[in-house]
């Protein structure tokens, strides 16, 4: 059975991953950035500029410079869509893929302390927690 989380128990894992993110030798990305680098990375391509700039609902010039910062970084980069050369086509890298298996890996060790640390059962294996989550 997954194991669910109530918000606080969320956005505490965010934080830890977005501090060891922080604290660590490579990438720093803006919320923009990780947005758009976890959009390329997670749902289902092609992926273009127009395309993720719709998904995400802020302007194309956004999505570019966040694509700009992802291409100095080697974590995604941009190709002319041979069938449609107006258009740019947002593929992922190898070293993107790394950082995603990093960072996979760094919100699963932030869960993992935040479950030990808080001494007992996540929300889902008790009665209340799903009488709250009923409620909500």
């Amino acid at each position: 059975m997954a194991v669910q989380s109530n918000p606080d128990q969320l956005v505490g894992i965010l934080r830890d991953t977005v501090v060891a993110l922080v604290r660590r030798d490579g990438p720093d990305l803006s919320a923009r950035q990780l947005g758009v680098f976890l959009t390329v990375y997670l749902t289902d391509g092609p992926h273009t500029v127009r395309g993720l700039a719709a998904e995400l609902n802020v302007s194309k010039p956004a999505i570019t410079r966040a694509l700009d910062r992802l291409g100095e970084l080697d974590l995604a980069r941009r190709k002319v869509d041979p069938m449609d050369r107006r258009s740019v086509i947002v593929q992922r890298t190898l070293k993107g893929t790394a950082f995603l298996r990093d960072m996979r890996q760094i919100m699963s060790e932030a869960e993992t302390h935040l479950h030990a640390s808080s001494g007992d059962a996540p929300a889902a294996n008790t009665d209340q927690g799903r009488e709250t989550r009923r409620a909500g």
